[in-house]
């Protein structure tokens, strides 16, 4: 301004310069202040860094033995099924044993009574097949009446016969066998050097079998060794004479 005292405009030059000088030292100040916010923002967010990873490790570790102990606790749950699945196989294969065992002799007990019930049966009619066998050897017919009657009770017989062979049933052919106490049941012996001694000789009744079972024991007659007769002694001459 026009007018003002130069020593005023020096001191008006001297506050701008210290205003100058406060604004350089608050923008120093307020640099220094940002760099300052932003390197413990820095340091906070490494120090939060450092703790969210040790929390996450800590996590997993966590997780691993939960984990861990979850899949031990499988590991046993699997044995324990696995034991359990061998012994129920173990006692569904003994079952199964049982049954069959049970099954095997349950069909034998019914074969064997079957075979009981069928033999007792069968024992029963021969009685009466051995009347028409008797009947047939020793009537004989004297007419044309008489040989109707007789043909007529034969053909009974005959079906008889034929019933038994369908049954499995078949007589014993003993004559000139060796005598076996299992088969045969000796009801006479006769001394004879026809045959060899224990020969079956005749068959007085008939005897069957069904199978591998004797019906009826065959009524035999037995061959025994001639009684040994004394000799005559021997004319002895005396050499003296």
């Amino acid at each position: 301004m026009a007018g003002e005292n130069p020593s005023t405009e020096t001191k008006n030059q001297e506050i701008n310069e210290n205003i100058q000088d406060v604004e350089t030292v608050e923008q120093n100040v307020e640099l220094d202040s940002s760099e300052t916010v932003e390197s413990n923002t820095e340091v906070s967010e490494d120090n939060a860094s450092q703790h969210t990873d040790t929390k996450s490790v800590e996590v997993v570790s966590e997780e691993m033995v939960l984990l861990k102990e979850a899949y031990e606790s499988l590991e046993t749950q699997l044995e324990t099924t696995k034991f359990q699945l061998e012994e129920k196989e173990s006692q569904y294969k003994r079952l199964g044993a049982d049954f069959d065992n049970f099954r095997k002799r349950t069909d034998k007990e019914k074969e064997e009574l079957d075979t009981q019930v069928k033999c007792s049966t069968i024992t029963e009619l021969l009685p009466v097949i051995d009347n028409f066998e008797r009947a047939r050897s020793q009537i004989k017919p004297a007419n044309d009446g008489e040989m109707t009657i007789h043909k007529s009770y034969q053909s009974v017989y005959k079906q008889m016969v034929d019933s038994l062979k369908k049954l499995g049933v078949s007589p014993m052919r003993p004559e000139g066998q060796e005598f076996d106490p299992n088969l045969h049941e000796a009801v006479m012996r006769e001394a004879t050097t026809e045959h060899p001694e224990g020969t079956v000789i005749e068959e007085l009744v008939r005897g069957y079998i069904l199978g591998d079972r004797v019906l009826r024991h065959a009524m035999v007659k037995v061959a025994t060794a001639p009684e040994p007769t004394d000799a005559e002694p021997e004319n002895q001459t005396d050499p003296e004479s």
